[in-house]
Parts: C-alpha cells; sequence; structure tokens
C-alpha cells in the first residue's frame, strides 16, 4: 500500500494553538479549525471541556465558538449537567443543517451518489445499477452526472450548499489532476475523470475533485468512529476488485488496488494480466461464480447490487449449502491475505467494506481467530477484525467527507451570516 499521506480528518488529541502561525489572523483560523475537528472527533460537548481538551484558554474558546456559530457551522444544544458542580454549561455541537458534501462512486456494475452533511449524516443518497465495464467512460460519466445533478437539487431545496464533489473511482487516481490512471476491472485508462464530470454538470458546479474507492472507504469508517479511541485502521473494500487504505496516527494514507497481491492458492489468471491475485479467490466475481450459475439473477449486472447480494445472504441465512460453501471458501482466503496486511501493516483494526461487511456474519469469526493465531506472542496487541456498518455507500460518504476537509482545516472559507436563526438559508463558502 503506497503511503502517500493525505489532510488528516482529526485533530489526533494534540494541544490546539499552532504557535508557528505567522500572524495572529492564520493563528485564529488555525485555532477554529482545532475546534471544528475536535467536535467532528469527540462529539458535543460544553466550551469548557473543549478548553480543557484541546489547551485553549477558555475564553478563547467561546470568542472561537461565537465565530463558528455565527457561520452556521456550529450550534448550541442543551445544557450540560452531568457532574456538574453550580451553574451548568450550555452544550455545543456540529451544525449540520447548512452545508454538506458530495461523494459520487462509480463501480464496475452501480454508480452511488451520496450527499454528507457537516457532522458526518447522509441527507441524500441516489444509487443506480449500471453495467460500467461495458460503456465509454463518458458514457458511465454522464450518467454519474445525472444523480450528482438530482443531488445538487435535492440538497439545494433543504436550503444547504455543496462545497464540492469528489468522484470515487476503483484502482490508480492522481488526485492532484482529476485523472483516473488505471481502473482495470472497467478498463479506464488516463481518464481526466474530474475535467469531464466538471464539464458535464455545467458552469457554476462545486469543485470536483477524485480519490480512490478504498481510501474513502477508509476516511468514512474513520469518522464513523467519532466518540472512540480508534486512530488507526485499515480498510479492504470487496467489490470485483479488491482495494485497501490505511490510518495511521490520524493520517489517511493512499489506497491501493491490494487486490493484485500474489495470494490466490489455484494462480488463475487475473484482468490485470497477472497470475495468482488475491482478488480473484475472494473478489464479488469469484464469490459469484463459486455461490451460483452463470444463468442465476445474482450474476445480472442490470440488477442492483445492494439486491442481488441480499438474495445471496437469504440464502444463507435459509442454509443454502452452495452458498455456504462459497462462504467458507471465501473466508479461508480471506483471512490469508488479512494476515499478510497485518504482518506488515500492524493495524490496530480492521474494517471490511463492500460485499464483504454484507455477508460479516460468516466473515468476520474466521478472519479474527486465524488473525488470532498468527499473533507473534499471546504479549502482542490484539487486532480487531470488524465489518462496516456504513453500508455499500460508504465510499461515496468517504468521498463526501473529502470535500469537507478543507473547511475543517480553515472554517474562515465559510463566510460570516448576518444573522443566524433556525429558518435561515445555509452559509455559502466564501
Amino acid at each position: 500500500m503506497r503511503q502517500e499521506q493525505r489532510s488528516t480528518t482529526r485533530s489526533g488529541g494534540g494541544k490546539a494553538g499552532y504557535p508557528e502561525a505567522a500572524d495572529k489572523a492564520s493563528l485564529r483560523r488555525n485555532n477554529l479549525g482545532v475546534v471544528l475537528r475536535h467536535l467532528r472527533e469527540n462529539g458535543e460537548q460544553s466550551r469548557t471541556r473543549i478548553a480543557t481538551s484541546t489547551g485553549l484558554p477558555k475564553a478563547t474558546v467561546s470568542v472561537l465558538v461565537a465565530d463558528l456559530i455565527q457561520r452556521g457551522l456550529v450550534r448550541e444544544g442543551e445544557l450540560d449537567r452531568a457532574g456538574a458542580v453550580g451553574r451548568p454549561h450550555r452544550i455545543v455541537d456540529l451544525d449540520g443543517r447548512w452545508i454538506c458534501g458530495i461523494g459520487a462512486e462509480i463501480g464496475v456494475d452501480h454508480i452511488t451518489v451520496t450527499a454528507v452533511n457537516l457532522r458526518g449524516a447522509v441527507v441524500h443518497e441516489g444509487r443506480r445499477a449500471l453495467d460500467v465495464a461495458s460503456l465509454p467512460p463518458r458514457a458511465a460519466l454522464t450518467a454519474v452526472a445525472e444523480l450528482v445533478t438530482e443531488s445538487l437539487r435535492a440538497v439545494g431545496e433543504h436550503g444547504m450548499g455543496t462545497v464540492g464533489i469528489t468522484l470515487v473511482s476503483q484502482g490508480s487516481v492522481d488526485a492532484a489532476s482529476g485523472t483516473v490512471r488505471v481502473a482495470t476491472n472497467f478498463g479506464w485508462h488516463d481518464v481526466r475523470a474530474a475535467d469531464e464530470l466538471r464539464a458535464l454538470l455545467g458552469p457554476g458546479c462545486p469543485p470536483v475533485l477524485v480519490e480512490n474507492d478504498a481510501a474513502s472507504g477508509a476516511l468514512a469508517e474513520y469518522v464513523a468512529a467519532r466518540g472512540t479511541d480508534v486512530h488507526e485502521l485499515v480498510y479492504v473494500s470487496g467489490g470485483i476488485g479488491v482495494g485497501g487504505a490505511g490510518i495511521s496516527g490520524g493520517t489517511l494514507l493512499s489506497g491501493s488496488e491490494i487486490g493484485h497481491m500474489k495470494l490466490d492458492r489455484l494462480d488463475r489468471p487475473c484482468a490485470c494480466g497477472r497470475t495468482g491475485c488475491w482478488e480473484v479467490a475472494v473478489g464479488l466475481q469469484a464469490f459469484l461464480d463459486a455461490a451460483a450459475d452463470p444463468a442465476d439473477r445474482v450474476h445480472d449486472r442490470s440488477v442492483d447490487l445492494a439486491e442481488r447480494l441480499a438474495e445471496l445472504l437469504a440464502r444463507a441465512e435459509a442454509g443454502d449449502p452452495r452458498t455456504l460453501a462459497a462462504l467458507a471458501v471465501i473466508a479461508d482466503d480471506l483471512s490469508l491475505g488479512l494476515s499478510v496486511l497485518v504482518d506488515v501493516l500492524n493495524p490496530s483494526r480492521i474494517v471490511l467494506g463492500g460485499y464483504f461487511a454484507v455477508f460479516g456474519r460468516y466473515l468476520v469469526d474466521e478472519a479474527q481467530r486465524f488473525v488470532d493465531r498468527r499473533r507473534i506472542s499471546p504479549a502482542a496487541p490484539r487486532v480487531v477484525v470488524a465489518a462496516s456498518t456504513l453500508g455499500l455507500s460508504n465510499a461515496a460518504q468517504g468521498g463526501a467527507q473529502l470535500t469537507l476537509e478543507p473547511l475543517f482545516n480553515d472554517p474562515s472559507v465559510v463566510r460570516v451570516r448576518a444573522t443566524v436563526s433556525h429558518g435561515e438559508p445555509g452559509a455559502e463558502p466564501a
């Protein structure tokens, strides 16, 4: 997995202030970001608790919170009476009413567009079955643009401003140029996807980014762990391809196609041109081929993937021998690959996404037992294997979160609103 670092999603618990800031204005911008990120990481808190946790003076926190409220980024809630002596303090938390980001995931057999607000909640979602591998890139991106347009319209009707759009793709991407370099499973090579999508959306569309699906999924899982002590994890996505990305020390590392590790026991050919790739053994196609005949409805890419997986899950729960046998083989080969990732990356947590999460009850326990047996010594830290709870849209959710990162780093990009009321339209980015 390439170790290129991206923007952090959390403050990592460090003390705020950034004394290296060049002047008071930049120091204030940094501290606004510290408070906003602290609320995203830890949930609602009183000003006193924010000051204690960040190391900022309480008076400074009060001024910063007032500024964030004026920008529509933070709102006041109930009184905090827990364990309080004397006058209770007013709770503050992120305000999810005004601003959102949009993630648009393009997969081999589907597209998903998800809008997420500042609090990480999904406010709109659209999904469509699409055989992307059979289409030229522009035709596939046209379908994405249609769903994005629907999402922009829907959030606009709720008075929300959209700060950006992230196109989430499998394979190797160049985020700086907005290019999908190689997406083997749907035949893309050097597609300038950001420029194409921007042109399809037309004038006035928000900024468009491009990111790898595994990196986006890892970010979504990390944000979902709000209020916990999870500061590192490895995310493994199960689809036609198998991708992976990590969070280390609160920093998002680039995703990669870990499915092309040579781990297939049968050394079968892979779409990448090599043989023995892990995704040939554990990718979605391997599972479908083992679980059902080619004419079975679960192979039909015109049917939404969620429906097809639900059908297979129902068969497993009904005790269908073929489905259960297929899952047992996937569990064995998945466990082997995860143990390699543990040896190389030494994460504290592995989160399984994509179809792996749908069948988590059949995969996680076996993977956990295998990883536990592989521990070098009983005293070595235990690696926890878990299934994602975010569903098949988690990569799109992570893409939406990525568009919000500049705002969390510098909240001053959002204009101060003249007045603040519960019925007022949302703040617009500066």
